[in-house]
């Protein structure tokens, strides 16, 4: 019986932890038209994806800070072995200047040739 009592116990603070952990709802912002990209980095293409001739696109949700910077960034679809080299190469992209926060949808290609 205490066993229980104690998962019990475990279940409610592992949900309590998980739920405050989750996401907060985002308002939507003005965002009229597509920021401009003013450096991109070409990503490295990994030797595993090489070795296989692995081709395929990474698709990325950045929140792009005012500054141009990279705030936070989400990857909505891709090959696994070709996520990492995208996000590594997306982290050091910049966007001109704004006024707010806006959201981007990168694609990154990758091809074997």
């Amino acid at each position: 019986m205490k066993t229980l009592k104690r998962l019990s116990a475990v279940g409610a603070l592992l949900l309590a932890v998980m739920c405050s952990l989750a996401p907060l709802p985002c308002h939507a912002q003005d965002n009229t038209g597509k920021r401009r990209v003013v450096e991109s980095v070409t990503p490295a293409y990994p030797m595993l994806a090489r070795t296989l001739a692995l081709a395929g696109i990474v698709k990325v949700d950045v929140l792009v800070a005012p500054d141009g910077s990279v705030r936070t960034m989400e990857v909505k679809a891709g090959h696994p072995i070709l996520v990492q080299a995208a996000a590594n190469a997306v982290r050091r992209w910049r966007w001109e200047p704004a006024a707010h926060d806006s959201h981007e949808l990168v694609e990154v290609k990758f091809s074997p040739e």
